[in-house]
């Protein structure tokens, strides 16, 4: 996306109650820029759960997505260090030209229609309205998956609402309920609509570069309101 250049905070909370009442929440706050060449830049903070509650520190690092320069980059400040993410290739090069995501498009939507037609799946419009100060439009799918077809024994009914921009081109308000994972909000908020500093794209000249072991460790923190759900906590 270019010609769209903005700053602004996302805040992503999920809450999970367990059969007993107890309940687990967490919540990430990342600062996001994009300039208007489409670069994109993202700082996360994660708290400290999980592994990280014994440090009882939070763990931060940043992400530099270069569509012009064709690289990422995972940046860890404390460390003065980077690691930059190899490309697809060969066998895999179908997913950097959008011909692999074209088709799991296509398959989606196929299987969507399907569901249409079965009555599990239903899409709503929800209109315009301004939230954090641009116009989105809304929409509201609900999608019941029928008893007995993952060994539940009555239907799950999920909700998934979001609210995009066209200006942004982006999402900028999102809720999704699952009964299998907890309830799950995302929100931009202080949205800037200014050019960020050339700087933010750049690893600093300080930093050592060394290549990244780990795509999986991008596609998890990449952010956002359509990234899968957190796992069900685990009794390891």
């Amino acid at each position: 996306m270019t010609g769209a250049p903005f700053s602004a905070v996302a805040i992503s909370e999920t809450t999970q109650t367990l059969a007993d009442g107890n309940r687990i929440t967490r919540k990430t706050e990342s600062n996001v820029f994009r300039d208007s060449q489409g670069r994109f830049r993202k700082e996360v903070t994660l708290p400290a759960f999980g592994p990280l509650a014994t440090s009882g520190q939070p763990r931060s690092f940043v992400m530099i997505d270069d569509p012009v320069a064709n690289v990422k980059f995972i940046v860890h400040d404390e460390t003065k260090t980077a690691e930059q993410m190899t490309k697809h290739s060969g066998p895999m090069k179908g997913l950097a030209n959008g011909e692999a995501r074209d088709a799991f498009k296509s398959k989606m939507e196929y299987r969507q229609q399907q569901e249409v037609a079965e009555g599990n799946l239903k899409k709503e419009d929800l209109g315009t309205q301004t939230i954090a100060g641009v116009s989105v439009q809304g929409t509201r799918t609900t999608h019941v998956i029928p008893a007995g077809q993952i060994g539940n024994e009555k239907p799950l009914t999920i909700v998934h609402e979001h609210w995009y921009s066209r200006d942004l081109q982006m999402v900028v308000m999102s809720k999704r309920s699952d009964p299998r994972f907890g309830d799950t909000t995302y929100a931009l908020t202080n949205i800037q609509r200014s050019e960020p500093p050339a700087s933010l794209f750049r690893v600093p000249s300080d930093y050592t570069v060394t290549a990244g072991k780990d795509r999986m460790f991008i596609r998890r923190f990449n952010g956002g309101p359509d990234a899968p759900p957190p796992p069900p906590p685990s009794d390891n």
